[in-house]
């Protein structure tokens, strides 16, 4: 009985890998590149899964390999890359899965702004910032301010990792980030929302059959303006009972609003003056290392309600009494210039440093770091416990702070291994 991983997020996997162990399962990795997961196989026995290397975005490659897979049971697609992808396969082989048609919704950031709008769950809408488009033939330099007004966020529809994003706070913030997104490559379209001023937090939840459990809800400390890279995340955030209460049946609606029934979601939203507001959904569980914390904060291998998801199965973690464990935290580390990844100095220190701190290496020796505005940028994680949320950033910062991630300028030979892209 299989199992399979249409990818993987960097970390995870081992956690993967015991819970389909301990529900009867075999669990299979489909990658193009196994050496991105060298850091949770290495740690992992040499026969605990199978890994079958393949080009992961051929879908009929993997189609293929998937018709080939004795007694497959679930796939699993927990990246927003292969999100689409997992979804038409799932679908294709008649597996348990969420509408295809959910899935994309998702991934299409116009078209949910658009729907919670229409639900009474944000305050505005979406405006695609094309040419000739919404605004009747206007220019979005016009239609932006009139439609949206300033301050707006101007970003990719199909984005991920804070890449493509501009904070526009006037009309020349906004001619520079049209000009500027005008020569990128999108994944999707160019659209412009409100800027929802106020502390960002993430949503860490699971649904099913429509009803959505909040396993608790991770903070996001950003860089400053106007930039949105993020920089460190602690969970849980303790918030009072009665408003821990409000929002999980704020993100219950949120979650319906988009047809959302089944699994887990990383939702980002701002706590503005006016209440909370969806900064975007993610229909997995959290990048980084936020599946990590759920697992040591809740005492608990939340991954098993990842594999019993794609079983088909009610994941018993919507009903279970959580025992609980640490608070969490994790900075993102990230080098003060560009360049050829060498190293990281001071991590001889991270032993004698409160809250057993340790380093999640994300890069390799030779990666080649070319953006630092956004999550392309970092080369590792530091990883640090208390008994509050708050005692594990503090923790967490003090011993990134004593560590350098080191780059050296890019040499003229061309070959180097580009990361992160």
């Amino acid at each position: 009985m299989t199992v399979v991983c249409l990818e993987s997020l960097t970390f995870g996997l081992g956690h993967v890998v015991r819970a389909a162990d301990s529900l009867g399962e075999r669990l299979r990795l489909l990658t193009r590149d196994p050496s991105y997961y060298a850091y949770e196989l290495e740690r992992l026995p040499a026969d605990a899964l199978d890994v079958v290397e393949t080009d992961t975005f051929d879908t009929e490659g993997v189609a293929t390999l998937l018709g080939r897979t004795p007694d497959l049971r679930g796939l699993i697609s927990s990246t927003d890359t292969w999100t689409l992808v997992g979804a038409d396969l799932t679908a294709r082989f008649d597996l348990p899965g969420l509408d295809p048609a959910v899935l994309r919704l998702t991934r299409d950031k116009v078209a949910v702004r658009n729907r919670l709008y229409e639900a009474g769950l944000t305050r505005a809408g979406a405006v695609e910032a094309v040419s000739g488009g919404a605004g009747g033939g206007m220019e979005p330099r016009d239609v932006v301010p009139r439609d949206v007004g300033l301050p707006a966020v101007l970003k990719d529809s199909a984005g991920t990792g804070s890449q493509n994003v501009w904070l526009v706070r006037d009309k020349q913030e906004l001619d520079r980030a049209l000009d500027e997104a005008a020569s990128r490559r999108l994944t999707g379209r160019l659209f412009a929302e409100p800027y929802f001023s106020g502390p960002v937090y993430s949503a860490e939840t699971l649904t099913w059959a429509g009803r959505t459990r909040l396993l608790g809800v991770s903070s996001r400390l950003m860089s400053p303006e106007p930039r949105f890279r993020e920089e460190v995340t602690a969970f849980p955030v303790a918030f009072p009972e009665a408003r821990r209460s409000a929002l999980e049946q704020w993100l219950d609606g949120v979650l319906a609003a988009i047809g959302y029934t089944d699994r887990f979601a990383h939702v980002e939203f701002a706590l503005t003056t006016a209440g909370p507001e969806v900064v975007e959904i993610n229909p997995r569980i959290g990048g980084a290392l936020v599946g990590e914390g759920l697992c040591r904060a809740l005492g608990v291998n939340v991954y098993e309600a990842m594999v019993e998801a794609a079983l088909g199965r009610r994941p018993r973690l919507m009903d279970a009494e959580l025992p609980g464990g640490p608070a969490v935290a994790f900075v993102l580390g990230y080098p003060s210039r560009p360049g050829v990844f060498t190293g990281v100095a001071g991590l001889d220190r991270l032993p004698d440093m409160p809250g057993s701190p340790a380093w999640y290496p994300v890069k390799r020796i030779g990666d080649l770091i070319e953006h630092l505005d956004d999550s392309r940028g970092y080369a590792g994680i530091v990883y640090a416990e208390g008994e509050t949320a708050e005692l594990a950033t503090h923790s967490a910062v003090a011993a990134a702070n004593a560590l350098r991630v080191l780059t050296e300028p890019v040499p003229m030979a061309t070959g180097l291994r580009t990361s992160g892209g």
